[in-house]
């Protein structure tokens, strides 16, 4: 399975996508801003990278930026959880984000969507 990056300042929003995707089998590295998101994608290199698209220090879209903008970390495909986004407006403002799934969602959902981007899909 994969090492996931999980960005939410949401604690029990982040506690709930942890779980099911160590449940699925992944491994999950839990943070809770961007920053601190994209220090751990940096520094490992995970298969995805699962954000917020609203939290403080850096926001999802700021965090997608940044990591598009190094090219070693370009090739992480980032899908932003969000309940406070519109899905079409972010793929417009951010074509190099991978996928967007609004909240609430259901864990099975959550699970498909992230193995269909690890596999590339």
């Amino acid at each position: 399975m994969a090492l996931i990056v999980v960005a939410d300042d949401n604690a029990d929003v982040r506690s709930l996508i942890a779980l099911v995707l160590r449940r699925a089998g992944h491994t999950v590295i839990a943070v809770d801003d961007g920053v601190q998101a994209l220090a751990e994608a940096r520094a490992r290199r995970p298969g995805l990278v699962v954000t917020d698209g609203s939290m403080p220090r850096m926001t999802g879209a700021e965090l997608c930026r940044e990591l598009a903008a190094d090219p070693d970390t370009a090739e992480i495909p980032v899908m932003m959880v969000s309940g406070s986004v519109d899905p079409a407006d972010l793929h417009q403002d951010l074509p190099f984000l991978a996928a967007v799934m609004a909240k609430p969602f259901e864990p099975d959902d959550l699970i498909r969507r992230v193995n269909s981007l690890l596999e590339g899909k």
